[in-house]
């Protein structure tokens, strides 16, 4: 009965994946960035509960994945608000260096 969450879980890195090549925003490109990390965690606890035999280490996993995804959330918005505050826009066409 592990098929649907894994179905899901691929549903969410792919949605993810095409948010993070195809879309030129910043703020699209890191919600997209979570959807990938989300669907990672979604399969770990899929995965546990089915051949974890009682381990809890699927789990920790997701909470250390949830501690890097509110860090990357928090370093991403801060360079986000930084080059915003700079260029006056968050179009990764229009940002090509980051220096000056």
């Amino acid at each position: 009965m592990i098929g649907p969450y894994l179905l899901f879980s691929i549903a969410l890195f792919c949605i993810g994946a095409y948010g993070v090549l195809a879309r030129r925003n910043l703020l699209i490109i890191l919600m997209s960035l979570e959807l990938m990390l989300n669907g990672v965690n979604v399969s770990l606890v899929a995965f546990a509960s089915r051949f974890g035999a009682g381990a809890p280490a699927g789990q920790v996993f997701v909470l250390l994945v949830m501690a890097v995804a509110a860090a990357e959330v928090a370093v991403g918005l801060a360079i986000v608000i930084s080059l915003f505050r700079t260029k006056q826009t968050v179009d990764t066409h229009l940002l090509r260096s980051m220096g000056g």
